[in-house]
């Protein structure tokens, strides 16, 4: 599942939902990397700009030239994203 993804998980330390992601990724065998928020409120406006969210976990899930945000919480729709972002049909995106 989910080969060719880049994941970038958006935590903060004590974070419960972060660390439920993150373990949920790695019981995958997923690669992902992290960007820890925690103490950095100029992350926290990135995800302002991109999201329109402050809050944690954010998981991007990149393939080629596209990407997503989940900004979701639950692990549902973690799994959902990774579903379709498998059948992201890569050659008509550029």
């Amino acid at each position: 599942m989910a080969e060719n993804l880049a994941i970038v998980v958006w935590a903060k330390r004590g974070c419960d939902y972060c660390a439920e992601v993150k373990n949920y990724l790695t019981k995958e065998g997923l690669d992902f990397q992290v960007v820890d928020v925690t103490d950095h409120d100029e992350q926290r406006e990135i995800l302002q700009a991109k999201y329109g969210v402050r809050y944690v976990p954010v998981v991007e899930i990149g393939r080629g030239h596209t990407y997503r945000g989940v900004t979701e919480l639950g692990l549902p729709a973690l799994e959902k994203a990774l579903r379709e972002a498998e059948k992201w049909d890569l050659d008509s995106v550029y």
